[in-house]
């Protein structure tokens, strides 16, 4: 029961960030702009890419399409990861790999409303 509930907590921590993230993609803030934009995304393209990014962390909320919403989270971040090796910029690196390890755990210890 524990448990559930810290899975439960961890679970809209990352659907939280997943939101203000994906929100600051879509409304072009300039931080997202200046680090998106020297990998070559366009306002488009980031535009899209916070889409995904809210369409994640509101699929991580359900037990049907938990772990969907978990594989395309860790995949964007994963991406961000690349560019950051890319770019040899491994305190990049080192600030998102917690976030990865999040949506890996909170697969591990599985939606706590799963039946």
């Amino acid at each position: 029961m524990i448990l559930k509930i810290i899975n439960g907590i961890l679970i809209l921590g990352a659907v939280f960030m997943g939101l203000k993230q994906g929100t600051a993609m879509v409304m072009g803030k300039t931080e997202m702009m200046e680090m998106f934009g020297k990998w070559g995304f366009t306002k488009i393209g980031l535009m899209i890419n916070g889409i995904v990014t809210i369409l994640a962390a509101v699929l991580i909320l359900f037990p049907k399409t938990f772990i969907w919403g978990n594989f395309l989270m860790a995949a964007g971040i994963l991406l961000i990861i690349c560019f950051h090796l890319e770019d040899k910029d491994f305190k990049g690196v080192m600030i998102e790999i917690p976030f990865l390890l999040l949506n890996l755990l909170i697969i591990y210890l599985q939606h706590p409303l799963k039946n």
